[in-house]
């Protein structure tokens, strides 16, 4: 009778899961005397059978959340997963009436399970339109950049031309997997902003090819010598002159990481150079380029409440040889590039962030954003082996970017950044020596992923001695559209 009376209790828990009329049924089917004593294996496993199909299937229709897949793929930690609280404990909005205690249900597993790996796909397809109400290199039609400023009157004539252009398209991968030396990251991606010798075309421009496992990082990407939180929210692409910006291949060892950090890297050398006064003589035809040691850099971050403060510096060894020296004349030399810069991100307010950077150095004009030659020419008649020598120029840059969210649809940007050079004495007078840049946006969102704005900017550019300076303005109209997509297995 112990059995009978146990599938009894069964039955009016039932009641409580699927209806009234299913669990009646049921309970009168095991009221009957005559039928509990003939009760036979069939119905038993029949009303275990019904039991526990109910139970878990409607708690999961009623209890469970319903995932959007596309808000699942944004939150794969967050979303792929569900606990008890969140299924719920059907039989406590129903308890049970009968006198014996109720059969516990089964608890869920409150571990909640991520992804090993993600795929993240993503983008963003952007027109730049606008005027140019002077003269600039047409090969840089659609930014401002000083040093890309005429060098004398009417260089780049006739003043006054507008541009349509896409070249700040953008298309990336990211991926995470889970190794058992650390977090395995990957980061590829493109845009079509052509430079070199595809200056001014619309064409494939490799950003960032780089993979990182636990403390160690290999590949292209942001020399540690930079600080990208300084770039402000512009429409321009190439943004301020006077901040240290280039991504580099480069090993990096990344020993603390988080809110402080610290980094040290090893990057691919390079510099530019040019021959000044001389540029023209027989004698320089001869020098070639020798880089046979890598840039050092280094970073550190202190991150607080108020914002962050980042140091950063950089050592480089430049070196040329003279192939057709002679025993009483080379002109083959090395010189020593160091740079030294600080920069911070400071909460002003619960709505203005302002960026900040100051750099100084000799030769490392290569890492700056805007800048021209590394190595520049200088007499040295005293010694008749080696007239005229290569010297770093020492170089200073300025940023001074605020930020702005006037609400959740609208943010503004405006700021000022120089670029000054120390020029040596051999080089031409039309040389470039400083170069301003500045701008002021205001940006609209009218739904997420998609962003209209106007912006102006200003750009001026001053020689090295003969006197000419000349000024830029600009009117950009930006259109962008993203596009991404986390895939989690």
């Amino acid at each position: 009778m112990s059995i009978f009376l146990a599938f009894r209790n069964i039955a009016q828990s039932i009641n409580a899961v699927i209806g009234d009329n299913a669990s009646r049924c049921v309970a009168l089917r095991l009221a009957d005397a005559d039928s509990e004593r003939r009760l036979s294996p069939v119905v038993l496993l029949v009303v275990v059978f019904v039991v526990f199909w109910q139970l878990p299937s409607r708690a999961q229709s009623d209890g469970a959340p319903k995932l959007d897949h596309q808000t699942s793929a944004g939150k794969p930690l967050d979303y792929l997963s569900t606990t008890s609280a969140e299924i719920g404990n059907p039989n406590e909005s129903q308890p049970s009436t009968s006198a014996s205690p109720p059969t516990a249900a089964p608890q869920a597993d409150t571990t909640k399970t991520s992804p090993e790996n993600t795929f993240n796909v993503f983008g963003f397809v952007m027109l730049d339109s606008g005027y140019n109400f002077e003269q600039i290199d047409p090969n840089w039609f659609d930014v401002m950049r000083p040093t890309k400023l005429p060098s004398h009157a009417d260089e780049f004539a006739p003043s006054g031309t507008d541009f349509f252009g896409v070249r700040q398209t953008r298309f990336g991968v990211k991926t995470t997997n889970k190794t058992t030396l650390g977090e395995l990251k990957t980061f590829f991606d493109f845009d079509m902003f052509g430079v070199g010798v595809d200056a001014g075309q619309t064409t494939i421009r490799l950003r960032h090819a780089y993979g990182e496992l636990g403390q160690f990082g290999a590949g292209q990407t942001e020399s540690p010598f930079m600080d990208l939180d300084v770039f402000p929210n512009i429409l321009d692409y190439w943004g301020p002159n006077g901040m240290v910006f280039f991504r580099n291949v480069q090993f990096r060892w990344m020993p603390i990481r988080g809110n402080n950090s610290l980094t040290f890297g090893v990057e691919r050398p390079g510099a530019s150079a040019d021959g000044g006064v001389y540029a023209d003589r027989v004698e320089l035809q001869g020098i070639k380029p020798k880089f046979d040691v890598p840039d050092f850099s280094a970073q550190a971050r202190f991150t607080r409440k108020w914002g962050y403060v980042q140091l950063a510096g950089i050592f480089r060894k430049i070196s040329w040889v003279d192939l057709n020296k002679t025993p009483t004349f080379d002109l083959s030399g090395t010189a020593y590039g160091w740079g030294v810069s600080v920069s911070s991100n400071l909460k002003l307010g619960q709505k203005t962030t302002g960026k900040f950077q100051v750099i100084y150095g000799d030769g490392v004009e290569n890492y700056m954003n805007d800048a021209p030659i590394d190595i520049g020419v200088q007499n040295n008649f005293s010694n008749p082996k080696t007239p005229i020598k290569g010297v770093a120029l020492p170089l200073l840059g300025v940023v001074a970017y605020f930020d702005h969210n006037w609400s959740k649809r609208f943010t503004s940007s405006a700021g000022y950044s120089l670029v000054n050079i120390s020029n040596s004495n051999a080089q031409l007078p039309s040389d470039f020596h400083q170069g301003h840049y500045a701008s002021a946006n205001i940006l609209f969102n009218p739904i997420p992923k998609v962003m209209v704005g106007g912006e102006f900017q200003f750009g001026r550019r001053v020689n090295f001695s003969d006197g000419f300076n000349v000024n830029d303005y600009k009117l950009q109209i930006s259109f962008k559209y993203d596009f991404g997509k986390v895939f989690a297995y």
